[in-house]
């Protein structure tokens, strides 16, 4: 792997946050300017005990965090799921990291309203619910943050939910599962091919880590 400040690097985490941002129907993701920073500073790894101290999170948020993003990108039989990518982990760093104090704020309370919706639709927390439960409140806040998103003007923050489903997108296609398992990848160095086979359906191919 190239160290984290090396250009590189920061070229391919830039080529997947415009990925991601496509995925969202090209609305620049929150904190962006701020994320491409984060990606090119010189940091070392922190223990999530280390995580839980900054900013309120704690274990059990980012497990919190995990079971959300496992239903936006749950597992299949050709790959792991965002929980086993720990992208409840990437969301509180990056929120701690990256986001302004009031878009961090909005993630935070956006967490309580999206039990609190949970509790509201189905009668039980989120972490109790079953699959099929979580996904019909995902789905309903998904179609909610996205009239959020079409009618909010400049100076009104994002929906929390459009906030997770970006982080949630952003950690899993940037960590080496996503890499490696949904995505094909091959390791360099290796020879160019400029032009390869592509069948409709099939994954993409991974840009080099």
């Amino acid at each position: 792997m190239l160290p984290e400040s090396d250009p590189l690097q920061l070229m391919h985490r830039r080529e997947a946050i415009k990925r991601v941002t496509t995925l969202l129907g090209g609305v620049a993701l929150v904190g962006g300017g701020n994320l491409l920073a984060a990606c090119a500073g010189d940091r070392a790894p922190r223990a999530d005990s280390t995580l839980a101290k900054r900013d309120g999170f704690t274990p059990t948020d980012m497990a919190f965090l995990d079971e959300v993003a496992e239903t936006i990108l749950p597992e299949t039989q050709q790959s792991p799921g965002a929980k086993a990518a720990k992208v409840g982990a990437f969301m509180a760093l990056m929120v701690t990291d990256c986001y302004e104090p009031s878009d961090s704020q909005v993630f935070r309370t956006g967490m309580k309203q999206l039990d609190n919706a949970c509790v509201a639709m189905h009668t039980k927390p989120f972490v109790s619910a079953t699959p099929e439960q979580r996904r019909a409140l995902l789905e309903s806040l998904d179609r909610e943050a996205k009239e959020y998103m079409d009618a909010k003007k400049d100076d009104q923050p994002a929906h929390y939910f459009r906030m997770i489903k970006e982080l949630t997108l952003l950690g899993y296609f940037t960590s080496e599962i996503g890499y490696t398992k949904a995505m094909r990848y091959v390791e360099s160095p290796g020879r160019f091919d400029p032009c390869v086979p592509y069948a409709k359906g099939e994954a993409s191919w991974a840009g080099h880590a």
